[in-house]
């Protein structure tokens, strides 16, 4: 079963200052809903906020629900490690773990408490063809995951996301860094993987919305502008701010 995701009434304030207002929201299952919006406008605080990861910075201050699978992860005696193994998550820059490749792989199955050797080993090879990098690196699995190119870095910490058997993935600009030939591999791995998880995906970038999304949620000024389907927010937009941005990107 899939995860669902529905936000309500969300807010974010830095002391006195919103970053997000009245933020809501219902993320589709399998299916890739893309965080649009200018740099600043509160798309990664919101991405942060489904995997609380916004509670690192204790000057922020968040009110509302986010509910997955009907429970609020914001409730007292919520356990949020259990929270952010259902997510994947994949930063602006790839942060392998300083060891090898494989256990890299091996780290995310020993958190969730796999202590079969053979199975480990079976796992590594299963989720680093998952990201399609198996080919690659079967053949020195020992050597420091830093040795890899920044393009198979990151597809690396997407097997690892994926090892910890999570049903949303988040992902935070993820093609950034990276080369045209490595971003186009990260994109059609999101085009296969939606099948199996719920993808919510940060962008500025409005050819990789049109290229991706399913569903768009355009955002300014830490408010939702508007939501809907690809096709009907790039070719008719309703607000003067989308339409500006739509100008803009193209």
């Amino acid at each position: 079963m899939q995860s669902t995701i529905a936000i309500s009434n969300l807010q974010v304030q830095a002391g006195s200052q919103p970053i997000l207002t009245d933020i809501n929201l219902e993320i589709p299952v399998n299916r890739i809903t893309v965080l649009l919006g200018p740099s600043g406008c509160g798309k990664t605080t919101l991405l942060r906020c489904m995997n609380r990861l916004n509670d690192l910075d204790k000057g922020l201050k968040v009110s509302g629900r986010i509910l997955i699978d009907g429970e609020d992860i914001y409730a007292d005696g919520v356990y949020v490690p259990g929270v952010r193994q259902k997510m994947g998550l994949l930063s602006q820059r790839p942060w392998p773990l300083p060891m090898s490749i494989a256990h890299n792989i091996a780290y995310g199955l020993k958190l969730k408490g796999e202590r079969d050797k053979r199975q480990i080993t079976h796992k590594v090879e299963e989720h680093l063809r998952q990201v399609g990098l198996w080919d690659e690196v079967r053949h020195r699995l020992g050597a420091p995951a830093t040795s890899l190119s920044i393009g198979q870095q990151q597809r690396l910490c997407l097997a690892r996301g994926l090892a910890v058997q999570p049903s949303i993935i988040l992902a935070d600009e993820p093609t950034s860094a990276l080369d045209p030939t490595s971003s186009k591999i990260i994109e059609n791995l999101f085009r296969q993987l939606k099948q199996q998880y719920t993808i919510i995906l940060v962008t500025h970038i409005l050819r990789q919305a049109k290229r991706l999304a399913d569903h768009v949620v355009f955002m300014s000024d830490g408010r939702i502008i508007e939501q809907g389907p690809p096709d009907q927010l790039f070719t008719n937009p309703q607000s003067p701010q989308l339409r500006d941005y739509l100008v803009d990107g193209n």
